[in-house]
Formats: structure tokens, C-alpha cells, sequence
């Protein structure tokens, strides 16, 4: 198309409004129109829109980092195209100049035609430009000549080309212009390509600026986290190590960084991690040794994770994160509820008897002696036990107890101080933490140690003297500081002169021995216990009790209780479950044993010279008034058929009024 029919259909369409569009490309016709509807006056000389320059100065600012970017190809352009009259212009989003480069007479004669810096060059505001129309479309475009709206932009080409960002947005304008007997085609595809190349630039900024920003952040949970780390390449040299790990191994980074990891493990848990890298099978929570400055090892439980590349899955290298073993135990203890939960105050009782045991018990809990708990089943051995060790300077540590009663002989040993893996058949892989190893910094409760095999006390005998451990089918030694109570129900002098008990083991475990007094003699502490107890199982049934009678609490209080304070919870969950809602606790609702026993215990207050025929009518007589002439319920009670009472009663001459 010439530039004679171009010019004609131009002003055909300033005059008709009607578009040749055999003339005229879809681009500019649009834009022709939508100038036409922006009112932009096509025969304006004057046209002017431009910053002040206090506003080009903030606007300057607020793009910089695309000017930084694009500056370089504008000047790599204009040292091209400046001998052909061309200048080089950056436009923002919204239309305005920020960056012009070209000879300073060019620059001069465009601020007379309002091209240069802070000018707008949208097109609304001097109609159909390259630059306007990429803004519109986001696609790169030449105007040439009469294609431009204004006719005092006839003689002159513009080449426009959008820079947009990874998001496909239009952030900017790269553009060429100059006189119209200069423009050629490969300018247009100048400025397209240099645009692109700005957007490159923008990207690989922001990826660079990602990675950065990732390496940060990796570095910052490396250093924070209260694990340690080390990253370790397929050599076995360490190539990244953080401040858990370099404090826990009392190293600096120049110490370690760049130095196999040989050097802080012995050959056989190094030969663990090679393999890792040679198999690529990951290992978890695996107890491996490490080495430290001063020349100490020290146990941790590490998990090993091999670094896989991407394109041909083989290891590049392995990351081990490791915790100290004592910091494992102290979860473990804390999972499994190794924790003392009772002290002094939960201890019932207002007996003297009760009294002197908690005085001489608060006493020993301020040392570190051992002690020895004596007392019948059911005293409460074990809460004095836990009240000892809250009460202790160890009070945050672990509270460890075991039944030697309650295993098996055989692996009492195995359960106290722990097993390599393959001690024994059935033994677990990687071994087997010890009672003392868990309990490490506090205390171990040994209940029925009485019952201890004595190959054990030996062994534990060498414990409390050197306070070192050896697992079982093992040869490291382990140190350990652990407090011991023991506690028994069994006479101990008795057991060592049995040859059941280890003398030596004896008198090491009884420096300070406290006898628990039986529940039978302290009968005054029984009622606390029937209201603590009944309070406590009707609120967890959610029961309402109206009160307890007097009976109960008297039988109660006749009982001799073998099992102490354990039998008496017992019977009293029993009668809280019998008796219905909204009633008093009644003597009935024991269980037949007990009220039985009390009245065995009044039969026997009488004449001690009655014949057994005559304590048997005596004790039908009784219970039948006790039943209020009930005989399903006394038959109950004396634990006999209601046929054998029948019998009984007709034998005696008994009444069903129990004359």
C-alpha cells in the first residue's frame, strides 16, 4: 500500500468516519476509532500531557527496577540504530516515558512533538501510536506514517513491543521512533527482541531472587532447628554441618566442613553410613556413636537419608539428622508416662503412725542415699516412692518403676540394664534400652526387689557401687546417674540368712529403711479413706450417693483388711457400683466376705467355751436379724444355699424372726 492511498483513506475517515479497509490493517482501524471516540483532535499541534517534574521523579523511582533492567539493551540499541534518527523510549504501564535515549538533538526535536521523558503517549491522549496500541493489544506492532491518528505524526514510524512479567502481565513498553523514510521492518523485530531479552532479564532476577530467598531460608531452619544436621556427599565428606550439630560435637565449622566423616565416628558406624550410599536404603532412629573434641563418644539415635539425583536416581550424597540419646529417653519416658504424678499431699491420712512415715520420707527425699520401703501389699509403697521423687532435687527428671515380681527371672537382667542386638534369641534389632538408661538423671523405683534373681543383684550391686551400666551381651559401659528406691514386702534379714538375698546388695540398699504401717493399725485413717474413695467413684460414674451410714463406716472399721489401702478401694468401687442412685451407702452392700468376717469377729467376743453347733445357730440367729428376716438375702451373706439355711434353721429351731 502506498503512502498516497494511505494518506486518502486517513482523511476519509476524519471527514466520513468510513474505513477502507482494503487501506487500512484491523489494528489501526480499531485504534482510529477508539481515538475518534476519545475525542482526540486529529489536526492538534499542540498536544501536551507530561509530568511535572517532581512527579517524573517519584515515577522514575517507582520503576527503577525495569529501567535497570532495560537500560542496557536501549544502549546496545542506539548504538545501532543512532546514525539512522531513531531514538529509543522505555513507557510505563500507564502510558508515560521514563527512559530516552538518543543523539541530543533528536531528544530536543521530541519534546516539541511531546515524546520525551514524563510525556503520556496513550491513546487517548495523542491517538493511533505503536505504543498505545501495544498497551491495548499486548502485541509488538509498527506504525507508519498516515497509520498515526494525529497528522502531526504523519512523517514519522514507531515500533512497539510490550515487556510483560512471568505472570503475562504488561509492565512496560519498548519502543524505536523516528522519521518515516527511516523505518524498516527489522527495526520492529529489533525492538521485539530486545524486549524479550528483557523479560529474560526479569525472570532470571526473580528465579536468582527465589533461590536466594530458598537458600535463606534453608540455612535459617538449619541453624534454628534442635536437631542436628549433617550433610555429607558421596566421599563421605562433610559438606554442611549446623550449630546443633557443631555445638553437640563441640566443633567449629573450619574444624569439620570439608573433612570425611570418618573423623567423628568409628570404623563400624561408619561403615553403617557408606552403606547407605551404596544401597540408597535409608536408615531410621539407628544408635550410632559420635566422636567429640575432647575425645569422648556419645550416643545418639540418627536416621540417615540418602540424596537421590533426579535423572538417574543414584546417590549423591546422605543427610543424617540425629538427637542425643538421654534427649530420646526423655520423650520415651514422657510417652510411656515414666513420670512421678503423686507427692506428699496426695498421701491420706491423719494417724500418727502415717504422720511419721511422711516426716521420715519428706526427710530422705531431700538426699541422695537409698532407700528401702517396707510395708504389706496395698500400703502405698510406690506412692511414697513417686512422692520422694517430687519431692527431690530430681523432680524434673524421669521417675522409672519396675516389678521385679511381675517378669520373668530370666529377663529381669535385660529389663534393668538393657540388650545388644543378637544377646539373645528373640532380641530386638539395634538392642534394647535399659529401666537405669531411661532413668538416667532420675530416679528407678524397684518393687518386690525381694523377688530379684541373684545373678541380677550382682549386677545391680555393681550399679549402685560404680554407678556404671553394660547392656547384656554388650561391652560398652554406660554411665548412669540414677537414684534408687527399693521396696519390699518380704522380711530382707530373713531372705539373706535364706540365701535368697545378697548380703552385701542388703545392706547397700538398707541405709535408710521406712516402715509403711499397715491400714489395720491405723483404723482412724479408714474413714478418710471410705469418703476419698466414694466422692471419687460416684463423681467418675456420675452417681449421686446420698451419704454413708453409720453401719458401713463400723463394719468397715471391724475389717482387718489383708489388703490394705488397695482392698479397701476395691471394696468400696464394689459398693458404689451396687447401691442405687440417690442412696445411702449401707452395710448390705458389702461384699458377703467382709460381713461375714465382722460377724465370725462378734461370735467370737462371745463365751469363748460355746460348742461349734452353738456358734453356728448363734451366727444363723445374727445374720437372719442383720437381713431384717430377709433369708434370700442371709443365705447370701452366710455363702449357703437357701435350702441348706432352711435345713439349718429347722435343725436349730430357728424362726423366721431369728428367735
Amino acid at each position: 500500500m502506498g503512502r498516497k492511498e494511505l494518506i486518502n483513506a486517513w482523511k476519509n475517515f476524519i471527514s466520513t468516519g468510513e474505513i477502507d479497509k482494503k487501506c487500512v490493517r484491523e489494528a489501526i482501524s480499531y485504534s482510529w476509532l477508539r481515538s475518534k471516540l476519545h475525542g482526540v483532535d486529529p489536526f492538534r499541534q499542540n498536544i501536551k500531557s507530561t509530568l511535572s517534574e517532581k512527579e517524573l521523579k517519584l515515577r522514575y523511582e517507582k520503576f527503577m527496577p525495569l529501567i535497570k533492567k532495560a537500560r542496557p539493551f536501549m544502549e546496545s540499541l542506539n548504538k545501532i540504530v543512532e546514525n539512522s534518527g531513531l531514538i529509543v523510549r522505555l513507557i510505563d504501564k500507564e502510558g508515560y516515558v521514563i527512559e530516552c535515549i538518543g543523539k541530543k538533538e533528536l531528544v530536543e526535536k521530541y519534546r516539541e512533538l511531546n515524546l520525551d521523558k514524563g510525556s503520556n503517549v496513550k491513546e487517548n491522549v495523542i491517538g493511533t501510536n505503536a505504543i498505545g496500541i501495544a498497551l491495548i493489544d499486548g502485541k509488538p506492532i509498527q506504525v507508519v506514517g498516515a497509520e498515526h491518528y494525529c497528522e502531526k505524526y504523519h512523517n514519522w514510524t514507531s515500533s512497539a513491543c510490550p515487556i510483560t512479567d512471568e505472570d503475562n502481565r504488561i509492565i512496560g513498553v519498548l519502543s524505536m521512533t523516528g522519521p518515516s523514510e527511516d523505518a524498516h521492518l527489522h527495526t520492529l523485530g529489533m525492538v521485539i527482541a530486545a524486549s524479550e531479552a528483557i523479560e529474560n532479564e526479569i525472570k532470571l532476577d526473580k528465579i536468582n531472587k527465589r533461590l536466594d530467598m530458598a537458600n535463606k531460608h534453608f540455612y535459617a531452619i538449619m541453624e534454628s532447628i534442635s536437631e542436628g544436621l549433617i550433610c555429607v556427599d558421596d566421599q563421605g565428606v562433610i559438606m554442611d554441618i549446623n550449630l546443633f550439630a557443631r555445638r553437640f560435637l563441640r566443633l567449629k565449622e573450619e574444624d569439620i566442613l570439608n573433612k570425611n566423616i570418618h573423623s567423628i565416628l568409628d570404623k563400624r558406624n561408619y561403615r553403617k553410613l557408606m552403606k547407605v550410599i551404596d544401597t540408597g536404603k535409608k536408615l531410621e532412629e539407628e544408635e550410632i556413636y559420635f566422636k567429640t573434641k575432647r575425645g569422648k563418644s556419645t550416643t545418639c539415635m540418627v536416621s540417615v537419608t540418602p540424596i537421590k539425583a533426579i535423572s538417574s536416581n543414584e546417590v549423591e550424597g546422605i543427610v543424617l539428622t540425629f538427637r542425643e540419646e538421654k534427649v530420646i529417653h526423655k520423650l520415651v519416658n514422657k510417652i510411656l508416662g515414666a513420670q512421678a504424678k503423686f507427692t506428699f499431699d496426695d498421701i491420706l491420712g491423719k494417724s500418727e503412725a502415717i504422720k511419721e512415715v511422711k516426716k521420715m520420707t519428706s526427710l530422705a527425699a531431700n538426699t541422695e542415699i537409698n532407700i528401702l520401703l517396707l510395708g504389706e501389699s496395698g500400703t502405698g509403697k510406690e506412692m511414697f516412692a513417686q512422692a520422694i521423687h517430687n519431692e527431690s532435687n530430681r523432680h524434673n527428671k524421669a521417675f522409672v518403676a519396675l516389678n521385679c515380681g511381675a517378669i520373668p527371672r530370666e529377663l529381669v537382667a535385660s529389663e534393668l540394664f538393657g540388650y545388644e542386638e543378637g544377646a539373645f534369641t528373640g532380641a530386638r534389632r539395634g538392642g534394647h534400652h535399659g529401666k537405669f538408661e531411661l532413668a538416667d538423671g532420675g530416679t528407678i523405683f524397684l518393687d518386690e526387689i525381694g523377688d530379684m534373681p541373684l545373678d541380677t543383684q550382682v549386677n545391680l550391686l555393681r550399679v549402685l557401687e560404680t554407678k556404671q551400666i553394660v547392656r547384656v551381651g554388650g561391652h560398652k559401659v554406660i554411665s548412669t546417674d540414677v537414684r534408687v528406691i527399693a521396696a519390699t514386702h518380704k522380711d530382707l534379714k530373713k531372705e539373706v540368712e535364706r540365701g535368697n538375698f545378697r548380703e552385701d546388695l542388703f545392706y547397700r540398699l538398707n541405709v535408710m529403711p521406712i516402715n509403711i504401717t499397715p491400714l489395720r493399725e491405723r483404723k482412724e485413717d479408714i474413714k478418710i479413706f471410705i469418703d476419698y474413695f466414694v466422692e471419687k467413684f460416684s463423681e467418675n460414674m456420675k452417681k449421686e450417693i446420698k451419704g454413708i451410714d453409720e453401719s458401713f463406716y463400723k463394719v468397715m472399721n471391724s475389717y482387718h483388711w489383708p489388703g490394705n489401702v488397695r482392698e479397701l478401694q476395691n471394696v468400696v468401687q464394689l459398693a458404689t457400683n451396687i447401691v442405687r442412685e440417690k442412696e445411702q451407702l449401707q452395710k448390705n452392700h458389702l461384699p458377703k466376705y467382709i460381713l461375714n468376717q465382722n460377724i465370725v469377729r462378734e461370735i467370737k467376743e462371745l463365751d469363748e467355751g460355746l460348742s461349734l453347733v452353738e456358734i453356728e445357730r448363734a451366727a444363723i440367729i445374727k445374720t437372719i436379724k442383720r437381713a431384717k428376716g430377709n433369708l434370700v438375702l442371709a443365705s447370701k451373706i452366710l455363702g449357703i444355699g437357701r435350702s441348706t439355711l432352711y435345713r439349718k434353721m429347722e435343725k436349730y429351731g430357728i424362726g423366721n424372726g431369728s428367735k
